[in-house]
């Protein structure tokens, strides 16, 4: 009984002892330093927004406690429904028109057989161009005189000039001004199809759409439910496009979440207010996330 009692700490000891002589420890010196830097930069700037949404400061005078002050201030902000109305009309639009589009441009490309390389330059064109150029290139489009890129294209067909950008209920779908550049990662992902898939189904007799409905789609299955996830996520974090468009206008008809955070921060000046709405959008945005993995975690099996 005694050398079975011993038995585990014997073993213990070989664990550790092998553990180090091969490396284990010179290891974990070596990744210290890059962990505690990954920490600091990733996870310090999170943990230092914690700590000032609970604090009323300008991050020029002494910071004060104020609790959960920070939190109902900004849930009882009379605009704060309107740029969640908005936020979410963006996302519409998003999952509308800035999720197929690009899906079905990459899915087109990958058919073509001779001159796919040259729509594969044109596709990655809108990713190398600026976002703040673009923007300023569709607001001359948008010009609300005739001379405007749009008006006068509905010029030609007798249709009085609208004013894009200054009308309520146009400006916020004149804001959203592209369907971004993830066609780029959809392509990506169609060079992994195997091609004698699609060898067999038109040994079968497919066409092109059914070629795309029963071999494409369910191939690239899991990077589609992942790029609507991400794509979700950008577009309740969008800025720079009503910012540059409107400014927030027409009459808040364009604020969303984060252009109100800025105007708590850099308007305002309280740091607090605009870190307790960063973290309020940040859970909703971790909720969102785990309700999406568990409603399509059944899709990716099937």
């Amino acid at each position: 009984m005694a050398l079975l009692s011993r038995h585990p700490s014997t073993q213990s000891r070989r664990g550790v002892t092998s553990w180090y002589r091969s490396g284990g420890l010179s290891s974990i010196i070596f990744a210290l330093p890059l962990v505690l830097t990954f920490l600091y930069f990733s996870w310090g700037p999170i943990v230092r927004g914690l700590v000032l949404s609970f604090q009323k400061t300008n991050l020029v005078t002494t910071p004060e406690w104020v609790g959960m002050a920070n939190f109902s201030y900004v849930l009882t902000d009379p605009q704060l429904p309107q740029a969640a109305l908005n936020t979410l009309y963006f996302a519409l639009l998003a999952l509308l028109f800035g999720f197929p589009v690009p899906l079905f441009l990459a899915v087109f490309i990958s058919e073509l057989r001779t001159t796919g390389w040259l729509y594969n330059v044109f596709s990655y064109l809108p990713a190398v161009v600026p976002p703040v150029v673009a923007i300023l290139l569709w607001t001359f489009f948008y010009d609300p005189s005739g001379s405007g890129l749009f008006n006068a294209v509905l010029g030609w067909f007798g249709v009085e000039p609208l004013s894009w950008l200054n009308s309520q209920n146009l400006a916020m779908p004149a804001t959203w001004a592209g369907a971004g550049a993830t066609s780029i990662i959809y392509l990506a992902a169609l060079t992994g199809v195997r091609t004698e898939l699609y060898e067999a189904a038109e040994l079968d007799g497919a066409g092109i759409w059914s070629r795309v409905w029963h071999v494409t789609l369910p191939q690239i299955r899991g990077i589609i439910l992942i790029m609507m996830l991400l794509q979700l996520i950008g577009t309740f974090q969008v800025f720079t496009e009503p910012f540059l468009f409107t400014g927030g206008g027409p009459n808040n008809a364009t604020t969303t979440i984060l252009l109100l955070i800025y105007r708590y921060a850099f308007v305002n000046g309280d740091f607090g207010a605009a870190t307790a709405l960063s973290v309020l959008l940040a859970l909703v945005l971790c909720a969102l996330s785990v309700v999406y993995h568990f409603v399509t975690r059944r899709w990716n099996t099937v």
